[in-house]
């Protein structure tokens, strides 16, 4: 005889409560309390149902999972607060959306960052190339279309003769070197264009599908508008150095100005950091609902009190690493890595290990008659002092992932696994990116080894916040969502042991 037993009310956790699937009756926006029970009978039944028939518990899971379309009969788990306790509480709170995301959109995710990779290591070699200024027009539209016919080559060339870069650097150049430098700016602003489309138009489809979680689409909002201020920035860093005026209050030749070039680096790996971090979240929590058993451990690992310093390091890397990058963005917008190719001395001679006083504070680059801006121009402006705080930087990064390293090493017992894979990883990434930085610095910053110095930048930062997201804590729906999985289980499990 089967024995039918009443499914768990709930969990409660101070005044929230987590709702069970709801029903519509017949149309209606009412439920009864004894259509409400019979559909959770139902409910019950095919749990007991499919462990009779040996299914697996991620086959459960599947056919329970939040993904199921907002249109049928049963809707999505909902979390309130005082919720009442009668049967319509259908009438009164409905999910819109999923408590987490599909993985098809970390995986999209994902990809897009994969995308901002490869457009921030472009945006390198066009630097590098001296390429950036050679379109001397910001058309969002009409410039993803270049010049189709002689004339129009010939009239974008005559554009760039205006500019100062031209007129003061190169004027000896022709029309067909001139389409080489075209080519690598054009090709870095269509590639900016196709990340748009790439990020906005999926997000609304993802949105409407209903395959994302409510507080995703809010993130997707900061990031859609984090990368429509990212094009923004760009003609800004771009119009500095075509400014005739800002060139002389700057007294430079025609080159960007530093401060908006790390500006618009600094938003590149923002957007970079937020699409990476949104995929590795996503995909963990799902890897979390196929097995809700094993994710139990793992979040009572994350739970203990004894990983919030682990947890402290790795944002403080990540921080660190951030920090450093813009610093190397300084380097390049200042041409710093010219100057003094020795290291770890810093002279010419390769005899000092630091230039001068007078080489680092110069009130040369002070601009008001009592030099009070002097010690921060400096800081900024003197491509000495701006390479000596790189090096500063870029040796406290390596030091402290490998007291990071140790650390871990030696506590790793206390970490999930994979984080202390992740560790290992990040130790090996920063000594290769110290490798490549020297290298670079003692050969005059040849074109494929500051391209690759870069790109290790951007594979430090990604490894940091891959170890720092692997120590996060579970969102608070998540746990409760873990948390009636493994109940729904157990109580099915234990039916069948009744039958």
């Amino acid at each position: 005889m089967n024995i039918i037993r009443r499914p768990l009310s709930g969990f409660f956790l101070k005044n929230h409560c987590l709702l069970k699937p709801q029903a519509f009756n017949g149309g209606s926006k009412t439920v009864g309390n004894s259509t409400l029970r019979s559909l959770t009978t139902c409910n019950l039944n095919f749990f007991n149902r499919n462990i009779a028939n040996n299914a697996s518990v991620n086959s459960i899971i599947r056919k329970q999972s939040l993904h199921t379309s907002s249109r049928t009969a049963f809707h999505r788990t909902a979390f309130c607060k005082n919720a009442p306790a009668n049967g319509d509480i259908a009438t009164k709170i409905k999910s819109k959306y999923p408590v987490n995301s599909s993985n098809t959109v970390g995986y999209w995710l994902l990809g897009v960052s994969g995308l901002v990779f490869g457009i921030v290591i472009l945006g390198g070699l066009t630097r590098l190339t001296e390429s950036g200024l050679s379109i001397t027009e910001w058309r969002p539209i009409t410039g993803s279309i270049p010049p189709l016919t002689h004339e129009d080559w010939v009239a974008e060339f005559e554009k760039y003769k205006e500019s100062p870069e031209f007129k003061q650097l190169n004027s000896h150049i022709t029309l067909d070197e001139y389409k080489f430098i075209f080519f690598m700016e054009w090709s870095h602003r269509l590639v900016a264009r196709v990340i748009g489309l790439t990020l906005v138009l999926p997000a609304i489809y993802f949105a409407v599908r209903k395959k994302t979680s409510a507080h995703m689409n809010r993130r997707f909002i900061g990031l859609g508008l984090l990368l429509a201020l990212q094009g923004a920035v760009g003609w800004w860093m771009v119009y500095s150095g075509l400014d005739q005026k800002q060139l002389d209050d700057r007294k430079s030749k025609p080159t960007v100005s530093q401060y908006r070039l790390t500006t618009h680096l600094g938003a590149a790996f923002l957007l970079y950091m937020g699409m990476l971090w949104t995929s590795f979240e996503i995909l963990k929590e799902n890897s979390w609902i196929k097995s809700p058993e094993k994710a139990a451990q793992t979040i009572a690992k994350l739970e203990s009190p004894l990983l919030k310093p682990f947890r402290r390091l790795s944002l403080f890397l990540v921080a660190l690493t951030f920090v450093t990058a813009m610093s190397g963005g300084m380097v390049a917008g200042l041409d710093a890595g010219l100057i003094y190719n020795t290291f770890p001395t810093m002279s010419n001679g390769g005899e000092q290990w630091f230039p001068n006083n007078n080489e680092l504070f110069s009130p040369v680059f002070a601009r008001k008659e009592d030099q009070s801006d002097m010690i921060w121009r400096n800081l900024f402006e003197n491509p000495t002092t701006v390479q000596l705080v790189h090096r500063i930087l870029a040796i406290s990064t390596f030091t402290t992932v490998f007291a990071a390293h140790m650390y871990v090493n030696r506590h790793k017992a206390l970490l999930p696994k994979r984080a202390v894979q992740l560790m290992h990883y990040t130790m090996g990434m920063v000594t290769l990116q110290a490798a490549l930085g020297i290298s670079t610095l003692i050969y005059l910053v040849p074109i494929p080894l500051a391209a690759a110095h870069q790109a290790g930048a951007m594979g430090l930062l990604t490894l940091c916040l891959a170890f720092a997201a692997g120590l996060r804590k579970p969102r608070f729906p998540i746990r409760l969502l873990i948390r009636k999985l493994r109940a729904q289980l157990a109580q099915a499990k234990q039916g069948k042991i009744l039958n």
